[in-house]
């Protein structure tokens, strides 16, 4: 169950809300300081996608962005509402789904980027539009763990 739900009208400038508040949920979330930036620069590129092919299309749905601490982990989601029917659109463009075995092309270079931040992440595409979800290791609600909320 997502903690925050984030939806913004696909624009550019507000591409900086999403990243600010991905780091303050993520504090919060126990993620640890040194891996703020990587958040804060992965929703920014994961966002920016999304506002682009919305821009695109010409269409007014917005981005969603959902931010989730359960199980261990801190994970967002960055949705769009384009449908996308380009190669490798009905499934898991990274193929494997952990980003193991990506096979990203020069044309999306921003995927190139959130995959060299994120410690697991699945992109997936399809007639109901794009999913990028991305995860990093948290330490809220671990024993002795002084910075959990109660």
């Amino acid at each position: 169950m997502a903690i925050v739900e984030l939806r913004f009208t696909a624009l550019p400038e507000h591409v900086r809300t999403a990243r600010l508040v991905a780091a303050a949920v993520a504090r919060r979330a126990g993620v640890a300081e040194s891996v703020l930036d990587e958040v804060r620069l992965a929703v920014g590129e994961a966002c920016l996608r999304a506002v682009g092919l919305t821009q695109q299309t010409g269409s007014d749905e917005p981005v969603t962005v959902m931010l989730d601490d359960g199980d261990g982990r801190f994970s967002i989601e960055v949705r769009d509402a384009v449908p996308q029917q380009a190669e490798g659109a009905t499934g898991d463009l990274l193929g494997s789904g952990n980003g193991a075995a990506a096979d990203i092309g020069e044309s999306d270079l921003g995927l190139a980027v959130i995959l060299g931040l994120v410690d697991e992440l699945d992109v997936r595409a399809g007639a109901d539009g794009g999913r990028i979800r991305m995860s990093w290791p948290s330490e809220k609600g671990k024993p002795g763990d002084q910075t959990a909320a109660p």
